[in-house]
């Protein structure tokens, strides 16, 4: 009957990548700002707390931006979201900003997880990609984190401007050598509205090419795995034991609360109720409403002024049962064991023959193997594997 997922967001970053469409902001070191936008979160927390949004929670998550970045206001949430007892906190992290001191504090503030923004280990794809720390700062932090007792998650960006394989496979060896438990490997996505979207568009930059993007994926795979991490996500690697909850939880229809500027939440049926309490502006519910999705578009300096989840400016979706059913299939295909036996049974009550022939359309086609899980081929061609799963969400004429 409440979250058991929690995410805060944290809109600042020393500067903006070139690649990146986040809600986030260069912000000033230091900037006043950030500490009073970390109040408000602190009150909101309360806040969900009273109500009983998010009474038993399991997980939890600072992300951004760059939460490092905010210091000891992101001290101050740890210790605030550890309260509530999650067995999982993590944090997001750039290395320029990770420093021994600050990860000390997360760490015994209670954050069990650190989850640091490395993106490569060679400096000129760092500089083309406004990146602000270089290849030895990454490494350093990841040595430090792991040193801490930490568990420490690298993401890591493929198929990206100058990356060559040789490249690339230095910057796999690097983290793996590094200790770590765990590798999230992303495409460069060429998102609206960035300057590498605009570099692309007067060609002064070329757009990624599906064919790099594919070896690279699967050089990541083979490497990874060889070295005792274990596939479990499209995009994650894990040693055994260091899987991050947190983000299962998305991928298997878990209800989470989003709080911050940009903030998404997701609730099901049960839960909105309490929802509707906390949040009085989302207004009529409807009948048939099945889950509540929340984007939270309160701008920072905003939420900052008027902290209380009432005043902030929210936009609602609401799905029904179907679409419900239809959201959970494409995100349980991104998972290594494949889709969840009593999930597909469950939308084969509502959906039928037309569930039925989908799937056997996807094995088919070489995108699920037998096992409802996804084949090599449904890894490197997910859009189209999703896309015809959530094509589910609308009954056929």
């Amino acid at each position: 009957m409440s979250a058991r997922v929690l995410y805060l967001h944290a809109p600042f970053c020393k500067r903006k990548c070139s690649y990146c469409d986040f809600a986030s902001f260069a912000t000033p070191a230091g900037d006043p700002l950030m500490a009073s936008y970390g109040a408000a979160l602190l009150r909101q927390i309360d806040e969900a707390e009273k109500i009983g949004l998010i009474d038993g929670l399991d997980t939890a998550y600072v992300g951004g931006g760059t939460p490092t970045f905010m210091g000891g206001s992101t001290v101050e949430l740890v210790e605030r979201i550890a309260a509530l007892g999650p067995s999982e906190v993590t944090v997001e992290a750039n290395p320029d900003s990770a420093s021994l001191d600050l990860l000390s504090n997360l760490r015994d503030a209670g954050a069990t997880r650190i989850s640091m923004g490395v993106q490569s280990l060679d400096d000129g794809e760092l500089r083309m990609l406004g990146r602000v720390h270089d290849a030895q700062t990454a490494l350093e932090a990841l040595h430090v984190a792991v040193s801490l007792g930490l568990s420490v998650s690298a993401d890591l960006m493929c198929a990206i401007p100058l990356q060559t394989p040789s490249s690339w496979l230095y910057t796999l060896g690097g983290v793996i050598g590094a200790g770590i438990g765990h590798v999230s490997v992303y495409p460069l996505m060429i998102e609206e509205g960035t300057p590498f979207f605009q570099a692309v568009e007067a060609g002064e930059m070329p757009a990624p090419d599906d064919g790099d993007e594919a070896a690279r994926m699967e050089e990541a795979a083979a490497i990874l795995t060889a070295h005792g991490y274990e596939r479990y996500e499209v995009a994650s690697y894990a040693r055994p034991g260091r899987m991050c909850r947190h983000n299962l939880s998305y991928w298997t229809g878990a209800s989470y609360l989003g709080i911050g500027a940009g903030a998404a939440s997701m609730f099901g049926h049960d839960e909105i109720p309490l929802v509707a309490d906390a949040f009085p502006q989302i207004g009529q519910v409807p009948a048939n409403a099945h889950r509540i999705r929340l984007s939270c578009k309160t701008d920072r300096r905003l939420m900052a002024e008027n902290p209380s989840l009432a005043d902030q400016v929210i936009d609602v979706e609401f799905l029904n049962e179907r679409e419900s059913l239809a959201e959970d299939l494409m995100l349980g295909a991104r998972m290594a064991r494949g889709l969840d036996r009593d999930l597909v049974s469950r939308s084969r009550d509502v959906m039928g023959q037309e569930l039925d022939e989908c799937l056997a359309g996807l094995i088919d086609d070489g995108y699920l193997d037998d096992a409802l899980a996804p084949t090599e081929k449904g890894w490197l061609l997910g859009n189209e594997l999703y896309g015809r799963l959530w094509d589910l969400a609308e009954a056929a004429d």
